[in-house]
């Protein structure tokens, strides 16, 4: 078997399409490099301002501090304490702040966790030392 007939038998004409594409995407390829190459250059001369552009960018910027916003807290302490007073008798003495806090939101009073906040603040409920709190008044 002879000329076209044996091309054709032994996948020659497969061969040669991917010996055409493989030559044709190296040329591709060597063109874009060569079309870039001023820019790899021009890189490579001011890489010290680059790195140092990078290290900018990158730094940790300084945490910018945000205003706590106002907490709306109850006019009357003398009240909102009687509140909590009640249902730290259900819950005894000394009691649990999340349990004291749950049972008031359960109860709807008026923005608990602030409200216990500013009873902290304030003095009027104090730490015992075993992680439970006291009425001081």
């Amino acid at each position: 078997m002879y000329g076209l007939e044996a091309i054709s038998a032994n996948n020659g004409w497969a061969m040669a399409l991917l010996g055409i594409t493989i030559v044709f995407s190296g040329l591709a390829f060597l063109s874009f490099f060569i079309s870039r190459l001023h820019l790899f250059l021009e890189f490579w001369e001011n890489k010290d301002e680059r790195i140092a552009k990078l290290k900018k960018r990158f730094q940790k910027k300084p945490e910018i501090k945000k205003e706590a916003p106002v907490v709306k807290v109850p006019d009357n302490l003398q009240e909102a304490m009687a509140q909590f007073k009640m249902l730290t008798t259900r819950i005894g003495d000394p009691f649990s702040l999340p349990r004291l806090i749950e049972m008031a939101e359960m109860s709807g009073l008026f923005h608990p966790h602030s409200t216990v906040n500013k009873f902290i603040k304030a003095g009027v409920i104090e730490p015992d030392g075993k992680g439970f709190f006291t009425w001081k008044l």
